[in-house]
Parts: structure tokens; sequence; C-alpha cells
């Protein structure tokens, strides 16, 4: 057993966003088996009622609170320093002491870092050995925004894609070993950093398929008469919120027409004023949500039409989990361990997502068929310890070296 540091760029509890699920569930993984010490922020006030459950995990624990936007802010620094504006957005001078007087003090055998963006805290400390989780090449992403918003975000997405890889390539390096959510993410990482290779692997997502189960009984959030479709996730995140848009703009009128009972809901918690505009007749936002199961459990089908995100989507997995269809934009479906048009449908242009979808509706009987087997596939293949083991020999060679 090893005194690990933990740092988290969001506080991993509840597990109800993407980032948060992976990292509640690798902390989880890793207080099984070691003494953690856990710093991390705190950026929606909602889960300051939530700091008192990690203790379970923790040996101890620093939170840092982050203010959205007067951490946008403060990022702007980094034009002048010339970094990437995302490292002083989360740059805390508390949480840098806390972590030197835990390292200093309490015999930390190794640092594991979810996000590129918390390896800043161990600058001062270049022999700490380190496992860093990635998850995404989020430097690709910001290049990717870059092609969809006009100057002079255009040119600051652009920089911040250009000196976050710069980082990430310092990061992974130094690291004693690095992981991605997925092989094609690890690939992408590596032909920016070939310098890299050896040193980085996939680590995939997973899904708590007994938690996420149709078998659990709910009340339906849904009138009796209409026929909903669900997208689900945080809806202050910006791929999200292009998707959702996308939708409600380009696909929902062609199915309303056929289906004039069919209601899409917008499942998440953090609404932007964007996804509030949508909000109408055909169009439910529901904000945040205590679970969202009920809301998969009788939907008639989930979308994802996810222009902008790669890698694996847990809101794809949990819906599969629960026995709903889905259809899913081809970048993301093609990174889930699944048979397409058995398990679940892909979809690239507006038009493929409404005939997606409208095969679906047409047919209850493939709706039944194609959700039985996207369980079976989920429970098959997407065990959260199955895939976060990866991570134990890596902790144990740290073991060994120290």
């Amino acid at each position: 057993m090893s005194n690990l540091l933990y740092l988290a760029h969001r506080l991993p509890y509840p597990p109800d966003k993407g980032d948060k699920v992976r990292s509640f569930h690798l902390l989880r993984h890793l207080a099984a088996r070691h003494r953690i010490f856990l710093g991390t922020f705190i950026d929606d006030p909602l889960d300051e009622n939530h700091v008192e459950k990690l203790r379970e995990f923790c040996v101890e624990t620093h939170v840092a609170r982050l203010s959205p936007r007067l951490a946008r802010l403060g990022s702007l620094r980094g034009l002048s320093s010339g970094e990437a504006l995302t490292l002083p957005y989360y740059r805390d001078a508390s949480l840098q002491a806390w972590v030197d007087g835990v390292i200093g003090e309490r015999g930390i055998d190794a640092a594991v870092v979810f996000s590129s963006a918390m390896a800043q805290y161990l600058a001062a400390f270049p022999g700490k050995r380190t496992l860093v989780d990635f998850c995404d090449v989020d430097s690709a992403k910001w290049t990717q925004y870059a092609s969809t918003r006009p100057w002079p975000l255009s040119w600051i997405y652009r920089r911040e894609g250009e000196r976050l890889l710069a980082h990430e390539r310092r990061v992974a390096a130094s690291a004693a070993h690095s992981f991605f959510v997925t092989e094609n993410e690890t690939e992408l990482f590596l032909r920016f950093a070939p310098e890299c290779r050896g040193k980085v692997s996939a680590m995939c997502n997973g899904v708590d398929s007994d938690y996420f189960s149709p078998r659990h009984e709910f009340a339906s959030p849904y009138a009796a008469d209409e026929i909903p479709l669900v997208f689900t996730g945080a809806m202050d995140y910006w791929p999200n919120v292009d998707a959702v848009e996308w939708f409600a703009g380009e696909m929902l009128p062609g199915l309303v027409a056929r289906w004039p009972h069919l209601r899409f809901y917008i499942v998440g918690r953090n609404p932007t004023a964007a996804v509030w505009k949508l909000a109408g007749e055909r169009v439910v936002v529901t904000g945040a949500v205590v679970d969202v199961r009920p809301y998969l459990k009788y939907a008639a089908v989930a979308v994802a039409p996810l222009r902008v995100a790669r890698g694996i989507q847990n809101k794809v997995l949990e819906a599969m989990a629960m026995a709903l269809p889905v259809v899913v934009a081809r970048g993301c479906g093609e990174a889930v361990d699944a048979v397409p048009e058995r398990d679940l449908l892909l979809a690239g242009s507006a038009e493929e997502h409404v005939r997606q979808i409208a095969a679906l509706l047409e047919s209850p009987e493939r709706c039944a068929s194609m959700g039985a087997a996207a369980r079976r596939q989920v429970v098959r293949r997407y065990a959260w310890d199955a895939h976060l083991s990866i991570i134990d020999h890596h902790v144990e060679a740290i073991d060994a070296a120290s």
C-alpha cells in the first residue's frame, strides 16, 4: 500500500458528468489499494454538499474554490506569460501550498494526476514519479474549436491548442506513464509527440452496469402520449451545447413532421443561455436532475450528435447499459467496443442522423433488440475495474522504484 497524491481539476464526486465519472471511479479504484491524499477544485457551488463523501476514500483532502468567471479573467495572464490559458485558470496558491506540504511531510510515494493542467503543481518536484490521466488530447479539441469560431476567438483557440500541446508533451515526457481514454486518442497524441511512444497507453472508460440497469423501477418523467428523444450531459460543455443546437435546428423539425408527438429532452446541469433558448413546445430543457436513469429508461431513443468531441462518451455507455438504443456521431461511436447496427447506430450528417432515428422509431422490435444487445455488450466489455486495473502495475512499478 502506497501513499498517493491524487490531483484532479474538478471535485470527483458526484459522478454525474463525463470527467467526474472517470475521476471518481479512478479515485475509488486507487483508494481500495492505497492511501489517497486528494487535491482538487470545486467550480460549482452545488458540489459543496459532496465534499464530505470523499473523506470515505481519502486520508486527507484539500478542496480549492474556483469561480469560473474569475478564473477566466485570471487565465488571460497566459497571454503575457506565453503559456496555455488553461494553466493559470487552474492555478491556486492555497492548493500549491498544500501540495508542497503533503509531499514534504506525508511520505508521498507517487502522484496520480487527472488532467494535464494539474501537473503544474508538481513542477517543483521533478524527481517525484508521476502517472498522468490525460483522458483526451485536450489541445486537439481547442484546435478543432478554432475552426468553428470567428476571429478573434479562432486565434485564441488556435493559440491555446498550440500552447497546450507543448505543455502536454512536456508532461508526458517527464511522467512515468500516461493514459488516454482510447487507442485512437493515444495514437493521435503520439502523432504529435512521437518522443513519448512507449510511455503512453489507453485506459478505457467503464460504466456501472448495476447502477445503470433497466431492472430498477422508476416513475416515468414523460407524458404518456409523447415520444421522447433524450440527450444527457453537462450543458455548459461547448461540444454538448453545439450538439443540441445542431439537433434542434437541423434534425428535430423533420422528425416532428413525421411524429407530431415527438419531444426532445435535454437533460443535464448548468444549461447555458443558448441551451435555455432552445426550450419550447418540442424541446424540454431540464437543468440538473436528481437521477438521470428515469430519463434513459423511458426514452424512445438516446441521441448523441457530437460534432466537436471524440473518445468514449459516458452518456453513450450509460444509455446502452440502460438498454436504450443510441444514435451517436460516427467519431464517438467508433470509439465504443460495439457492433454497429447491432449494438448502436452511427451517423455523420444531419440527414443520416434523421434516417437512423427514424429507422428505430418505425420499428419498436428493433429498438428492443438493439437495446438488449447494447446492454449485453456494455456488461461484457465495460466493467470499470477491468479497465482501471491497467494502472495497477504502473503503481507497483513506482513502489518498486521508490
